[in-house]
């Protein structure tokens, strides 16, 4: 798995490549962490290259909606492939997280 931030507009846009698997949910989540504590309040996953994600994956997802909720933040998950969406919509997660298709449009609305 590969991690880059870019910030854009106030927006902290978290771009993961390849797989989001056991690995790749530690970094993920110790990232998010101290995205958080530094006070990121708006955070955007860009999802458009990643191959695959598990329950530790959206559990970090979860944990970063929690606290930035409760700081009035936002998170947003853009460019989600067809497959993994269906991960989201069955486990109930788009109910939660906004998906976009194009960073452009997730940009826009947060």
């Amino acid at each position: 798995m590969a991690m880059n931030q870019e910030n854009e507009n106030g927006v902290t846009i978290l771009a993961v490549d390849g797989n989001l698997d056991a690995e790749g949910t530690q970094a993920m989540e110790e990232k998010v962490l101290a995205l958080l504590e530094s006070g990121e309040t708006k955070l955007l996953f860009d999802f458009s290259g990643l191959d695959y994600i598990n329950s530790s994956g959206l559990r970090v997802l979860v944990l970063a909606y929690q606290r930035l909720k409760k700081a009035s933040g936002t998170v947003a998950i853009c460019g989600v492939k067809d497959y993994i969406q269906e991960v989201f919509e069955v486990s109930g997660y788009d109910k939660i997280f906004p998906l976009y298709t194009a960073r452009a449009d997730a940009l826009a609305g947060m």
